[in-house]
């Protein structure tokens, strides 16, 4: 597939949709009137089209293999969704079978374990689950990456471990921009890590998520230290802007985010402002 004559298609790497009464986002707060209510494409589809997304790339939202299965039902009817990224079970051998399964499907791009939740800071290098990590390889599907800045040593260790996997990092691996608001040095740490990451791999970065980790009250100057840093040590032919909808309606709108990155990126040339809002992705994920 000649991966060029799409470089002009804009993509949104990251967002979700969701049914709370399928019953198993354990995650979810029921109090939260932002996140528990159902999310469709016809909820998207009006800021896909104000804002020239041409697709998106639908991201796992719950530990089950059924919420893949669900997620592939809305890509074979919603043409915007260009793919998916689902979960299988890393913790069961037995799960070879469903990747396989899921793999076969044209939409199928690749699975993303939910670290961020694991208690066990190490587990990604556990011996009971290097298998799938090895099915991703032989597959040649992709792995995101999701987790925070305390987990970044251990993403270094993985890859390095396995430096064929086609590896993506969520969200610039979640700054805690809200501390560095308040005080605390969130960004030294984080910047060193992110920085060996993007120089020992060849793993693609996200430039999503900098708002829902900012808190109440942030401003756009906030986050340009960490949209910066990430933007100088992957480069634009690295990175694919995701809108983390609706998760990013926790602090801003599909659009309101939008527009942030696109102040974000203002410097870059127009070739490379073209990478991160859709030719990385087209890449990276290998869409059609």
């Amino acid at each position: 597939m000649n991966f060029a004559l799409k470089s002009n298609l804009k993509i949104d790497a990251h967002q979700h949709f969701w049914q709370p009464l399928r019953g198993d986002y354990d995650w979810m707060p029921q109090d939260n009137l932002i996140l528990n209510r159902p999310y469709t494409p016809s909820d998207l589809k009006p800021s896909l089209e104000k804002y020239g997304i041409d697709g998106t790339v639908l991201v796992q939202a719950a530990p089950t293999a059924q919420e893949t299965e669900y997620m592939l039902g809305l890509a074979d009817a919603t043409p915007s969704i260009k793919g998916v990224v689902g979960w299988i079970n890393f913790e069961n051998p037995n799960d070879l079978t469903i990747l396989e399964r899921f793999a076969a499907h044209p939409k199928f791009l690749g699975v993303r374990p939910m670290i961020q939740d694991i208690p066990d800071i190490n587990w990604m290098l556990r011996e009971d689950v290097q298998w799938a990590f090895q099915a991703i390889i032989g597959l040649d599907i992709t792995f995101d990456a999701l987790g925070f800045p305390m987990h970044l040593p251990n993403f270094l260790k993985l890859v390095m471990r396995y430096p064929q996997m086609r590896i993506v990092y969520d969200h610039c691996m979640k700054p805690q921009v809200y501390d560095q608001r308040s005080g605390k040095d969130a960004f030294s740490q984080w910047a060193n890590d992110i920085s060996r990451l993007a120089d020992e791999t060849r793993g693609c970065c996200k430039f999503s998520g900098l708002v829902t980790e900012a808190g109440d009250g942030w401003t756009i100057d906030d986050l340009r230290p960490f949209a910066e840093h990430v933007l100088s040590a992957f480069g634009a032919s690295r990175i694919m802007w995701g809108s983390d909808w609706p998760v990013c309606r926790l602090q801003a709108g599909y659009g309101d985010w939008h527009d942030i990155a696109q102040d974000l990126t203002q410097g870059l040339s127009k070739a490379d402002h073209a990478q991160i809002f859709g030719a990385t992705a087209t890449r990276f994920y290998r869409l059609s």
